[in-house]
């Protein structure tokens, strides 16, 4: 996300409005041509037989628009008009822009769209960004040291099928398979190596459920619903309650002549949009049960196969863990402490200590303060800016004579400054913030005292208006106060710069250029060292499994695999309020329903399996603060608990239901008896159950219980139709469990499994240490 650094560095530049440079003469019509030319020339547009339907030119804009003024109105206006010229052969959309020109599609982002309509009747209705997940909650975005947000699946289902109940056309997730900000390309400020985004699957392309599944039966149910919704220009209203509706597609003028006619010809969606009653509507002469925030799905307007409430797919309960670690220096004591969960076992490490200043020929010096961007060209993270200080006998006289120390202060700074003098990291020498005022007590010597400023971007802006503007490094006066003479305008010194590190540069996380450093071993008891470069080898974990590194033991800095950059990494800790009780009723925002608290944002950090070897895989790393890389961990992620539960109440399964079935064929083709699925991931088979229980069952997942009813056949039936399988299905009925244990009571099936890899006879999967 976000423009390259080099376009700042345009002549006249100003980026998203009516700016010459900007538009034609320069990047942004050249670039959207090539891309457009790229497609066709691959053959992916729709009308060649490819995948692409839509286009999209711009994103949310209008939430900036006004910074602009005019400018901002002819930008749109002009960049709509150029997109469209471009003869691409689809339509194309701008989202969030109400005031699209009428060659362009304007369409919705945001956690519920229902209410949203395009700004002509000529327009179709489109989702284009349907947040079902969302970001680490401080500054918005998915910051370091935030909190982490699930928003509850049966919300997610219920703002889906309110769009379509009220008339949507076109839905897209954001995001639907997480993903990983690898190397530098994480946004800014402080944004996180992790995309993940509670994603319906996950960024190790694992299935998070009951999202995955819960949505997946919802879009089945929704697909039934495709012969009435194709049909219908907009749905018929009925008022069911006070805050109960119905919207009915029905090609037939008699909606009651539905209840005896094709039931392809009428789809109805029931929403009750209390947030605390449930509710019992009339609806074509029949009566429904609506729970609260909920939406009822009728794909033959008599039929409900699914409520956006009733959650009917299994809870994931995702673990990393060891196995026997592959090193030829463990005792045969080491894997009875594995078993006991011991983290990590010490593994041979290698250290280089990263100089302080200036460490090549390739700097130079001169005066006044450089913005940051201007000067590293976004080619690291790090800008060293060196200059000497003169103390005289009488500043220190005069700051013993007050009681005061000199003090560094910066009108503003970001991301993170750290400060040496003479070559010491000084005591809370560390600034974090986003354009933050900076004012630092420093101890200096008498004489010349060498002062070191290390500017860092955790980063770049890469939305809002003006990011040109943005920058990084220091704003306004940067001076030294505190002296006998006054303050001192560091502005006017001289200041020699650095980009960059010495290792970064050299390359030494890469397997030739590794070799080259000038290593050596570190010591199992080493204190912690800032600016500090490690490195070990490692071989890669048993098995298919997703892998994760384990770097919950350090501080910040980055880490590469084999050469390939894992990323930033932090081990920042959230605040510890605001976790509490999730409840999926009512309108969701970005602080509800987080999780996390009080633990650091991010730990595990994933490495592609295609990065790695079988064996002697290089982990470099480069710590800034301090750290113990001994406990560093390499691991495989897998599923290993699934749990669900399953009442006689829930609706038929529609796990099975093909996209081309019509409702007739799936109505005849189905059981209406509730059936319960578990699946483990692939390459994986449930291997134990550790609960069962057909009756009045209690608690959830980690806490299940039997109730005072219970079928004393409950876990034997399960263990048989599920133990040794990829998956399982179990009807929910008396007759499957052979007897009604309580009559006149609903039943509920609870199971708790466990899932291990097939290939091997225990329930723990390959993996690594380091």
């Amino acid at each position: 996300m976000g423009f390259p650094v080099w376009l700042r560095d345009i002549p006249g530049v100003e980026f998203r409005t009516d700016n010459a440079p900007f538009k034609e003469k320069v990047e942004m019509q050249r670039f959207v041509k090539k891309i457009v030319d790229l497609m066709r020339m691959e053959m992916l547009f729709s009308w060649q037989g490819g995948p692409i339907i839509m286009l999209q030119i711009e994103n949310e804009y209008g939430n900036i628009e006004s910074s602009y003024g005019q400018r901002g109105k002819d930008y749109v206006k002009w960049a709509a008009r150029m997109a469209v010229e471009l003869d691409a052969g689809v339509p194309w959309v701008m989202c969030q822009q109400a005031d699209a020109p009428d060659i362009i599609i304007n369409a919705c982002n945001g956690f519920y769209c229902d209410g949203f309509w395009p700004n002509s009747a000529k327009k179709p209705k489109l989702w284009t960004e349907d947040w079902n997940g969302w970001y680490n909650d401080i500054e918005w975005f998915s910051s370091w040291g935030g909190r982490t947000p699930k928003r509850p699946v049966e919300d997610i289902a219920f703002a889906v099928a309110r769009f379509f109940q009220r008339g949507g056309s076109f839905h897209n997730y954001y995001m639907y398979f997480g993903g990983t900000n690898f190397g530098r390309s994480s946004g800014g400020p402080f944004y996180v190596t992790s995309y993940d985004y509670d994603a319906p699957i996950d960024e190790y392309g694992l299935l998070s459920q009951p999202k995955w599944g819960h949505l997946k039966e919802l879009h089945a149910a929704i697909k039934l619903c495709e012969p009435a919704l194709v049909s219908v220009d907009s749905p018929h209203y009925i008022k069911l309650g006070p805050m109960q509706e119905a919207h009915v597609y029905s090609v037939k003028k008699s909606l009651n002549s539905t209840l005896s006619g094709n039931g392809s010809s009428c789809s109805a969606f029931l929403a009750n949009i209390d947030e605390r009653k449930t509710v019992s509507v009339k609806f074509l002469g029949q009566l429904y049960t609506l729970l609260p925030w909920s939406v009822s799905i009728l794909p033959d307007c008599r039929t409900t196969v699914f409520n956006t409430a009733k959650v009917r797919a299994q809870t994931s309960v995702k673990t990393v863990e060891f196995d026997l670690p592959p090193f030829q220096n463990i005792s045969i004591t080491q894997p009875l402490m594995l078993q006991n969960k011991i983290s990590s076992i010490p593994k041979a490490w290698m250290t280089l200590k990263e100089p302080i200043g200036i460490w090549s020929e390739n700097n130079f010096t001169i005066q006044g303060l450089l913005e940051h961007l201007h000067v590293t060209k976004d080619n690291s993270d790090y800008l060293w800016h060196i200059t000497r200080i003169n103390v005289s006998a009488e500043d220190i006289s005069f700051w013993e004579e007050n009681q005061i120390s000199p003090a560094l202060s910066i009108d503003s700074m970001r991301d993170i400054l750290r400060i040496f003098v003479n070559g010491q990291l000084i005591a809370e020498g560390s600034v974090i913030g986003h354009w933050v005022k900076v004012v630092q007590p420093i101890q200096f010597l008498q004489g010349y005292n060498d002062l070191v400023l290390l500017s860092q971007t955790v980063g770049l802006q890469n939305y809002g208006a003006f990011m040109e503007k943005d920058g990084a490094g220091f704003k306004g006066q940067v001076k030294l106060t505190g002296f006998k003479n006054g303050e001192i305008d560091l502005s006017e010194y001289s200041w020699t710069y650095q980009v960059g590190l010495r290792g970064e540069f050299q390359k030494i996380y890469t397997i030739d250029e590794s070799e080259k450093a000038e290593w050596i071993d570190l010591a199992l008891d080493a204190s912690p060292s800032t600016f500090t470069w490690y490195k070990t080898f490692f071989d890669a974990p048993n098995g298919a499994n997703p892998v994760a590194l384990d770097l919950g033991s350090m501080g910040k800095g980055q880490a590469w695999v084999n050469g390939h950059h894992i990323g930033r990494y932090w081990t920042l800790v959230a605040p510890k309020d605001g976790c509490g009780v999730c409840d999926y009723r009512g309108a969701y925002y970005s602080s509800k329903c987080v999780t996390n608290c009080g633990k650091p944002t991010q730990t595990w950090y994933h490495i592609p399996r295609s990065w790695l070897k079988a064996s002697n895989n290089l982990l470099v790393l480069f710590e800034e603060t301090g750290g113990n890389p001994f406990e560093i961990s390499v691991k495989s992620r897998y599923t290993k608990t699934i749990c669900a539960e399953v009442s006689e109440t829930h609706y038929t399964s529609l796990q099975n239901g093909s996209r081309s079935d019509s409702i007739d064929k799936f109505f005849s083709q189905n059981t209406v008896t509730p059936e319960m699925h578990l699946q483990c991931d692939g390459g994986h088979t449930i291997s134990s159950i550790e609960f069962a229980s057909y009756g009045t069952p209690r608690g959830s997942c980690h806490t299940f219980s039997q109730g005072k009813c219970h079928a004393p056949n409950s876990m034997a039936l399960v263990s048989k139709a599920c133990l040794g399988k990829q998956m399982c299905v179990i009807e929910i009925s008396n007759s499957e469990f052979g007897a009604d244990p309580c009559q006149g009571i609903v039943k509920t099936l609870a199971v708790k499994a466990k899932c291990a890899s097939s290939s091997s006879s225990s329930s723990t999967t390959g993996s690594s240490q380091i």
